[in-house]
């Protein structure tokens, strides 16, 4: 298939429209049972569907979220009346799209590091999709900030996996996510995951240019700039908003359309007041600056369900609310007064 940079750059743009943002429901099956474990439900193919179903007829809760991540199990399920969940995503007015990696593997002689798989196949796994409705794609990378990492080798070999799955992506008319996540489980501070944070953007942005991937025709996720979890002093939101463009603006080409963030571990607020004081204080960026959160939009709307079907419209409600509540740090909207009106 020839590409149509016009169609990836109207899906991409369409992806970051003002106030929405992409909702991350791909949990493999192994973190999605983690996570049901939690709260003390089985997780049955029949769970993950309801479950899933019920954020995707949240309508409320998806008028601000512009695209959904799916899992390969995900993508071809129906819903209960007999609809498939892509479709019932595409009636929300949401584009539906899928994660595509492997996972992480260790990355040999490099202690601690991980190369993402799935290269393999994945042309024609990328056409079966496109079939199944995806019109985006998703693959993640994953560093460490700590100790002199990460390494070159981990930051060239997970840069040219990237860039090969974003050129294949958009060979078959899907847009990429692209995600070098540097994770933030350490006790590093800021400036640490600062400077791994421009690293890799630097390095990966060199891989997407030497494998003709067309900025125009993708989507960053990126972690922010931010403290470790485990740091004895963690950086206020102002701090990681500032240091965050800051690195954005060394790194990413303005024909990228936008920039929609994980939220990397934060605590739901904690990840909408950060993305907030970026959109309040740069309103003229190049790029879209909006969310692509996965716990940070499902933990509270997984605590209230809680496997029970009569707690679907509570579950739905607090998917809302912090649906809306991240819609508002897309526009630079939102202050924690706006948390209280809204509960």
């Amino acid at each position: 298939m020839a590409m149509n940079l016009d169609e990836l750059n109207r899906t991409a743009r369409a992806m970051v429209q003002k106030g929405r943002g992409i909702l991350a429901a791909d949990e493999s099956s192994g973190t999605i049972k983690k996570r049901f474990d939690k709260i003390g439900v089985e997780s049955t193919e029949d769970n993950r569907r309801d479950y899933r179903e019920l954020l995707f007829r949240a309508a409320n809760g998806m008028k601000h979220i512009s695209g959904v991540i799916l899992y390969d199990e995900t993508i071809r399920q129906k819903a209960k009346d007999g609809t498939s969940l892509v479709k019932v995503i595409e009636q929300a007015g949401a584009i539906p799209g899928i994660k595509v990696d492997k996972g992480t593997k260790p990355l040999p002689f490099s202690k601690d590091e991980t190369i993402t798989e799935g290269l393999d196949g994945l042309r024609e796994r990328l056409v079966e999709y496109r079939g199944l409705g995806a019109r985006f794609a998703k693959w993640r990378a994953t560093y460490i900030p700590t100790h002199g990492r990460p390494s070159y080798n981990c930051i060239n070999a997970n840069g040219q996996a990237l860039a090969r799955y974003a050129a294949l992506c958009q060979e078959e008319n899907i847009v990429p996510i692209v995600e070098p996540e540097v994770l933030m489980d350490f006790d590093n501070d800021i400036a640490a995951c600062e400077a791994a944070t421009e690293w890799v953007l630097k390095e990966t942005f060199a891989q997407l240019y030497y494998a003709n991937v067309a900025p125009e025709g993708m989507i960053l996720k990126p972690n922010m700039v931010i403290s470790g979890m485990k740091a004895e002093k963690r950086a206020g939101v102002e701090e990681v908003a500032e240091r965050t463009v800051k690195v954005l603006k060394h790194c990413v080409p303005a024909a990228v359309p936008g920039i929609a963030f994980l939220s990397g571990g934060q605590s739901d607020e904690e990840a909408t007041a950060h993305l907030n004081a970026m959109n309040a204080a740069h309103p003229n960026l190049p790029w879209a600056l909006t969310f692509s959160y996965g716990r940070a939009l499902q933990a509270a709307p997984q605590k209230a369900w809680s496997g029970n079907a009569d707690n679907v419209p509570a579950a739905q409600r607090a998917f809302a609310h912090r649906a809306a509540m991240n819609g508002l740090a897309a526009t630079g909207e939102w202050n924690p007064e706006s948390e209280r009106n809204a509960a």
